[in-house]
């Protein structure tokens, strides 16, 4: 059984080893995989989950996700830094989520919340049609998810995308958006093209954890904004959007309504 340690970004045989490369792993080794981490890690590996984590495809101040692969295929592994007090900057509908599970104080325990609740809304959101990666698994900070690729490569976030039909790509957010509301009655909370991916000319939701229930009073306003966020993206590529129309097209109009079937 390989260490821990070893899973991530598995030492290479060759005796010419770029130690340019090595330095830089061994940064990202250092700055994510702490020990219980590395545990957590292992222990994924252990159930099938995957095999070995590869390379980042994106870092950030909350944490990073990381290519892994498992036989012919490949996924997505999501590690959040642990103790991370940006998550105490989290907007309130979002701690009040989180409230119910670990006390707001403890950033260790509202880190492995968060990672759990993208794990279930995740879930739910692919049982209800909408595009977003597949969950896996979880374990404490660490999320495995469908690697999202385009043409082979990692999937850009919409925002750096050449978009090539750019009115298309309204069309496919008004269903995706509107499967989100109608069918999984939820409410991203903070959508934009900043976490939306940009994969074979369609969208794909991410960062999905402080989505709320569409019956949440916050979620109309919440909605309203995630729209206006995109209708100014479309603007600047030539597709006018009125937020108004975008919000009746997604059917955030009818929030509270039954249930689509």
């Amino acid at each position: 059984m390989p260490r821990p340690e070893d899973v991530v970004f598995p030492r290479r045989r060759e005796r010419t080893e770029d130690r340019t490369k090595e330095t830089a792993q061994r940064k990202l080794l250092d700055e994510f995989f702490d020990h219980a981490t590395l545990l957590a890690v292992s222990r994924l590996v252990n159930q099938g989950l995957f095999e070995s984590i590869d390379f980042p495809v994106s870092t950030g101040k909350e944490g990073g996700v990381f290519r892994a692969t498992r036989g012919a295929e490949f996924r997505a592994v999501k590690v959040y830094r642990i103790g991370n007090t940006t998550f105490r900057h989290l907007p309130a509908h979002a701690l009040e989520q989180l409230r119910q599970q670990t006390s707001v104080r403890n950033y260790g325990g509202l880190v492995i919340a968060w990672t759990r609740r993208e794990h279930t809304i995740l879930g739910r959101l692919t049982e209800a049609g909408v595009r977003v990666p597949r969950p896996y698994g979880h374990l404490r900070n660490v999320l495995v998810m469908e690697y999202i690729d385009d043409a082979g490569a990692a999937a850009p976030r919409l925002r750096d995308a050449l978009v090539a039909d750019p009115r298309a790509l309204y069309d496919d957010l008004v269903e995706q958006i509107g499967r989100m509301v109608r069918r999984a009655r939820l409410v991203h909370g903070d959508l934009s093209p900043y976490n939306t991916l940009y994969s074979d000319g369609h969208a794909v939701l991410i960062d999905v954890a402080q989505a709320i229930p569409t019956d949440h009073p916050q979620a109309p306003a919440l909605l309203a904004r995630d729209l206006e966020n995109f209708a100014k993206f479309f603007r600047r590529r030539g597709v006018e959007v009125a937020p108004s129309e975008f919000l009746r097209a997604v059917g955030g109009d009818t929030l509270g309504a039954p249930t689509e079937a």
